[in-house]
């Protein structure tokens, strides 16, 4: 550090080597010699913790300091939607950090991450699922900084998830979920607007396309053509509800392979005939909105449904019931392929594994080609290769 007077002040500077890895010259001024110097160490400080937040993270830097970086280092990269960000920032402050906040980072070890994990896992597969993604992305972070040497999540156990049985609805229960919507705060005397029927609707335009609640509510009037020979539904488009913004359509989609061009059955076009007349004429109207003709969020659909259901007696039945018993439908009547395009899947595996409910009596064809393995037939006499001949 060096200290000269001009004038009637003192200027304190030197040369400081940023986290760019270039020397730059820093200077403050001051009333006195230890003025200048004072204010130049503060100049300094400031300029350590403001540039270059890589220089600031090391083994001994606390988690919850890697937690600000990484949420600022997402912020930078972009690469993710503003939701999923979201996402990855409420899971890691209501998830984790209650549980490493007080760590450093050379503290957390695998074995402190995998028992971490396995305590998660115990409340629920999905918490610790959670837990593990935003963990690992945060610690591969410091690595990436050398701050640590290698990223402990990736060596923890596996996380096992509990089997489930992809369960469809059977025609009883559609019919009485039609009628529990049709008849949700239809009497007289109850408080509040009359219900639109728009729940009824997009209930019929689930089964009828395989459509997620979110795409279904993103449908605007150009994307359908219920004039058509057969009626078809373009899926282009989500609802997303991003923190601090109001809600909005997305201009495409989950997934890429999820953006497509399905015919529907007459009691889905029905459904959607009758949203057409009650919107605007606009060719980017939305076909579900609220009454001040805002998105309608997924959220409170599903309130909406599960409010009806309730009334009705019906328990256990989501959006996605509606998903499933569209992939199992076409599934027995046409196969897995026809099923799988219809609901957007890239994969086969994906629609048979979680979207198809199996059949608990096998092919009964069985029954008829066993038929030969009977008594009668093994006792007759038995020609040159067959069963029981010599």
């Amino acid at each position: 550090m060096a200290v000269s007077r001009a004038g009637a002040r003192w200027v304190a500077s030197t040369r400081y080597r940023d986290w760019d890895g270039r020397l730059r010259k820093v200077e403050a001024v001051g009333d006195s010699r230890e003025a200048a110097q004072r204010t130049l160490k503060e100049r300094l400080a400031a300029r350590s913790e403001t540039e270059g937040s890589a220089e600031i993270l090391t083994a001994d830097t606390r988690f919850t300091e890697l937690v600000t970086v990484w949420l600022e280092d997402l912020d930078l990269e972009g690469r993710i939607a503003s939701s999923t960000r979201d996402l990855y920032e409420r899971d890691m402050r209501t998830l984790v950090l209650p549980a490493f906040e007080h760590l450093t980072l050379r503290e957390i070890t695998v074995g402190r991450v995998d028992r971490f994990l396995k305590q998660q896992a115990r409340l629920s597969y999905s918490r610790a699922k959670h837990s593990k993604v935003v963990l690992g992305l945060a610690l591969g972070l410091a690595v990436r900084y050398d701050a640590i040497p290698r990223n402990p999540v990736p060596a923890t156990a596996r996380l096992r998830r509990p089997k489930s049985v992809p369960t469809a609805l059977t025609i009883e229960q559609i019919r009485g979920i039609r009628e529990a919507a049709a008849a949700w705060r239809a009497g007289e005397g109850l408080p509040g607007p009359k219900p639109d029927r728009q729940l009824s609707a997009i209930i019929e335009v689930m089964l009828g396309t395989s459509a997620r609640i979110g795409e279904v509510l993103a449908l605007r009037r150009c994307d359908v053509d219920v004039a058509g020979s057969p009626p078809t539904v373009r899926i282009s488009g989500t609802i997303v509800t991003r923190k601090g913004q109001p809600v909005q359509r997305q201009d495409h989609p989950k997934t890429e392979a999820s953006r497509r061009r399905v015919a529907i059955p007459s009691f889905a076009a029905e459904a959607l005939r009758q949203r057409l007349a009650a919107v605007g004429s606009g060719e980017e109207e939305l076909l579900f909105q609220t009454r001040n003709g805002t998105p309608l969020t997924p959220n409170n659909v599903r309130r909406q449904l599960r409010a009806a259901l309730e009334v009705a007696g019906i328990e256990g039945v989501t959006p996605h019931a509606f998903r499933r018993t569209v992939a199992t439908t076409l599934n027995r009547e046409a196969g897995v392929e026809l099923a799988a395009a219809m609901l957007g899947h890239s994969s086969y595996a994906i629609t048979e594994e979680h979207y198809i409910e199996k059949p608990d009596l096998v092919d009964p064809r069985t029954a008829e080609v066993l038929e030969v393995l009977g008594p009668r037939e093994l006792m007759r006499p038995s020609g040159p290769g067959e069963i029981g001949a010599t």
